[in-house]
């Protein structure tokens, strides 16, 4: 067990009526829990957690970011640059959920094994800083979707505070814009291992040819999308807004251009856009969800 709080974690959130409010009582929960170490991805919530943990306890906030071949070099440069921005109490910690067969075979739970390799190294971390609670930047509207990385969490008593208070996204994000986060409008950027369909085992070389993809994409100016691994076949999603712009034939001769060598013998446009979650669609998954 990394902390004490899992019976506050696994009550009903908190009643608070407004985002503002909320962020009084997170406070007050940073306060009653202090020190705390946060599990710190560089997302919309955990940005939020971690800015607001390091402003009411200083140094007493220790935010740590998993590496692994999961995360995209973009992501690490970015929060890299949040926690030199706002001075928060950060290091990195390599993880090494690729080494544990049940990640790699990516079943439906893939999440619970990779949340386990987490937890079980940001334990140690905790326990050797004099911390007794490890948070993460779970939220209200994650308790209604099927995420099988908040068993790890809940087994090993992580705390959620943001998901206790009953912080909804919306609320995040009104918060962040309040301090003027430049999170506050990021787009969801879960882990890479959610582009490879469940049953197609994560790799190294796929989760490389995945971020090559998506840098490419993201150099072209395209700002919400996912590269879908399929094997010969890459399958693109942008969202709607920018769907247009993708569909330009000298756009897509581009993209063509971009993609092909990492190894694709298909490049393909999906009509129906940018939506999280889509490899769900075509899952025979009874009990997770790919959440990118």
């Amino acid at each position: 067990m990394v902390g004490s709080s899992v019976s506050a974690t696994s009550a009903t959130a908190v009643s608070v009526s407004s985002a503002a409010e909320k962020e009084v009582a997170l406070r007050t929960w940073f306060q009653s829990h202090a020190p705390v170490l946060v599990a710190f991805s560089g997302g919309v919530d955990s940005a939020y957690l971690g800015f607001l943990a390091a402003s009411e306890l200083g140094p007493a906030a220790l935010c740590v970011t998993a590496v692994s071949p999961s995360l995209a070099s973009v992501e690490k440069e970015e929060l890299t640059r949040f926690v030199t921005q706002y001075g928060l109490s950060h290091r990195f910690v390599e993880t090494r959920e690729m080494d544990r067969a049940e990640y790699r075979a990516n079943a439906p739970d893939r999440c619970y094994f990779c949340k386990s390799e987490l937890f079980d190294t940001l334990g140690p971390i905790a326990a050797a800083e004099g911390i007794d609670t490890v948070c993460d930047g779970t939220n209200a509207d994650d308790a209604a979707d099927i995420r099988p990385g908040r068993r790890a969490g809940r087994e090993r008593g992580v705390a959620s505070p943001l998901l206790e208070l009953g912080f909804t996204k919306a609320d995040i994000r009104e918060r962040s814009r309040h301090w003027g986060l430049p999170t506050a409008e990021k787009p969801a950027a879960p882990c890479l291992a959610s582009r490879i369909p469940y049953g197609t085992p994560v790799t190294i070389e796929r989760l490389s040819v995945v971020e090559r993809g998506e840098r490419a994409l993201r150099d072209l100016g395209f700002v919400e999308f996912r590269l879908r691994h399929h094997g010969d076949t890459a399958r693109i999603e942008i969202s709607r807004a920018e769907l247009v712009r993708a569909l330009d034939q000298s756009m897509a001769d581009t993209i063509v251009a971009r993609l092909k060598p990492l190894g694709f013998t298909f490049i393909a446009l999906d009509l129906e856009g940018f939506r999280s979650g889509a490899l769900n669609q075509s899952s025979p998954d009874a009990g997770g969800r790919n959440t990118g």
